[in-house]
Order: C-alpha cells, then sequence, then structure tokens
C-alpha cells in the first residue's frame, strides 16, 4: 500500500547531520546514509520530500529509471531512518506509483500539469505514461475552444437573460433581411454584409471585454444596439424607407464610424462602479450644468438612449433616368 506520510510518519525521516572531516569530502556515511539492500520487501521513498511506501515489486516491474535503481543496477542510499531519498519533485510521484501498480492512471485535467507529468515519466523512463501524456496533449491542442462565442438570440426573453446576466457591455447587432416588404435599393445587399462583417471583426477584436449578441428575429432589417449596466446606451439603425414617384425602396446604410464610435463608448461602462462622469460628457453622454441641475441630468440619462438614424442620400446611378426623387424623414 502507498500513502503520503504525515503526523508522525513524517517524523520517522530525521534530519541529516552533516560530519564533514577536514580537508575531506564528506562519503555517504557522512550524512548517515547507509546503501538499500535486496532483501527489504517495503520500501520508503522521500521524493523531494514527499514521502511514500510501496514494494520493490511495483519499483522493479517495469522497465523503468526505478527498476535500475532497485535491481542492484544501481547504488541507492537511505538515511538512518530508512528512507530513500530520490532528488526530485514529489508532486506528481504518486500518478508514477500508481501507473507502475495498475498500468493507467486518470491524466491531470490542466495542459500544465499534463505537461508536469510528462516531464516526470520522461525522467523515471515510464514509456507507456509518457504516451498517454502525449496522446493527451495532442487532443488538447486539437480541441482548443473557439476564440469568442457569439450567442444568436431566440426571444425577448432569453435576451433579457443575457443582459442582466453578464458584468459586460453589450453590442446587439439585428439583422433580418426577410423583414422589408418593398424592394432593396442597388447597394443595399452589399451594405448589409458589411454590416455583418464589421460586427464579425469587432467581435474578434474585443471579445474579452464585451459581449456581442446576434438577433436574426427582430422587427428591424439592420440595428445595432449597445447596452451597459443591463439598460440600452444607444442604437444606429442602418436602414429607411426611400420614396420615388412610383415606387417605394428600401436601403440599408453602413456607417461604419458611427458604430465604431458607439463600440468604443460602451467601453466606459466595463466597470461595475458605473462611468465616469467627465467621460460621459466628454462624449456627449451627459450635459453641463450646475448642482441644481446636475442631478436632474443624472436621472434623466438613466432612462436615455442615443438612437441615431443615419441619413439617406440617393446617389445618381440608384436615380431613375427622367424622375425627381422626393426625401421625406
Amino acid at each position: 500500500m502507498s500513502a503520503e506520510a504525515s503526523g508522525p510518519a513524517a517524523a520517522e525521516a530525521p534530519s541529516l547531520e552533516v560530519a564533514k572531516p577536514s580537508g575531506l569530502e564528506p562519503g555517504p556515511a557522512a550524512y548517515g546514509l547507509k546503501p538499500l539492500t535486496t532483501n527489504s520487501k517495503y520500501v520508503k521513498l522521500n521524493v523531494g520530500g514527499s514521502l511514500h511506501y510501496t514494494t520493490l515489486r511495483t519499483l522493479t516491474g517495469q522497465d523503468t529509471r526505478l527498476k535500475a535503481m532497485f535491481s542492484g543496477r544501481a547504488e541507492v542510499l537511505t538515511d538512518a531512518g530508512g528512507w530513500v531519498l530520490i532528488d526530485r519533485s514529489g508532486r506528481h510521484f504518486g500518478t508514477i506509483l500508481n501507473y507502475l501498480r495498475d498500468g493507467s492512471v486518470p491524466l491531470p485535467e490542466s495542459t500544465r500539469e499534463l505537461g508536469e507529468l510528462l516531464g516526470e515519466a520522461h525522467y523515471y523512463l515510464v514509456q507507456g505514461l509518457i504516451e498517454d501524456c502525449q496522446l493527451a496533449l495532442q487532443q488538447k491542442r486539437e480541441n482548443v475552444s473557439p476564440l469568442c462565442l457569439i450567442p444568436t438570440v431566440t426571444s425577448p426573453r432569453e435576451e433579457q437573460q443575457l443582459l442582466v446576466s453578464t458584468s459586460k457591455p453589450v453590442v446587439k447587432l439585428l439583422h433580418n433581411r426577410s423583414n422589408n416588404k418593398y424592394s432593396y435599393t442597388s447597394t443595399s445587399d452589399d451594405n448589409l454584409l458589411k454590416n455583418i462583417e464589421l460586427f464579425d471583426k469587432l467581435a474578434l477584436r474585443f471579445h474579452g471585454r464585451l459581449l456581442f449578441l446576434k438577433d436574426v428575429l427582430g422587427d428591424e432589417i439592420c440595428c445595432w444596439s449597445f447596452y451597459g449596466q443591463g439598460r440600452k446606451i444607444a442604437e444606429v439603425c442602418c436602414t429607411s424607407i426611400v420614396y420615388a414617384t412610383e415606387k417605394k425602396q428600401t436601403k440599408v446604410e453602413f456607417p461604419e464610424a458611427r458604430i465604431f464610435e458607439e463600440t468604443l463608448n460602451i467601453l466606459i461602462y466595463e466597470t461595475p462602479r458605473g462611468p465616469d462622469p467627465a467621460l460621459l460628457e466628454a462624449t456627449g453622454g451627459a450635459a453641463g450644468g450646475g448642482g441644481a441641475s446636475r442631478g436632474e441630468d443624472e436621472e434623466n440619462r438613466e432612462h436615455r438612449v442615443r438612437r441615431i438614424h443615419v441619413r439617406r442620400h440617393i446617389t445618381h446611378d440608384e436615380r431613375p433616368h427622367g424622375q425627381q426623387i422626393v426625401f421625406k424623414d
């Protein structure tokens, strides 16, 4: 039976006293060490301060460095208490012993601990354990988790749960091309794709600081929403209706600079203590004022949402020949 020694058992390992004759290097006997006899059935091991009990049969059952040490091919020194000293870290030595007993062991989940165990298996020349650790490390490298996960909202209730369950600011893109009852302008499809591509790029860039949500079931065609501390801070709507003399068309814009600006603005909501008033004022989130009106401004700001509807302009190539275009807000 193998067990970590503690309490009284640990007291059996006496401190080594150095008796160094003048002018001579001390030998093993000077430290109270003596060779291990081959008649010992049970072995007490002190591996870097970690104490273990095991048998010679376990240590010599496989062709390892330990077999060489305990089969008489190499000298093994013990202290006065009979503890065999091995100058290695004892953190994973219990796993080494269990592998020698059973031929298999549960491997650590941590990649770092797997690497440490692999190093010890290399030192003790436990070939089977070396192969198991290498295979586990290879599987971990092949099964790397995605860089960022983007939830897709399936219902308003799910969206609300996601907003209240995270401490991060949130960026949500709603895109639903089938929500249109008119035809699209010639550039709308390209601009819709550009909005989706920008969302993916922002998600990769700020994945550790912001939570990104996709909504494909909402009432808008393309709309960005920005949340901080569970409430909506700003909204950028990228669609509008263009009125022509004979028909209406839906136009999708790509206000890249404005979207990027609002993404940077909600970064001030990262900390739970709330946004810095000076930073809010600098970014247009707070109005300056005296002491009496400041409290009212802060209260109104709790319910204020910046809604930006991009103003659309019909370009020359979209204008029907010979027809006059009328803009309506």
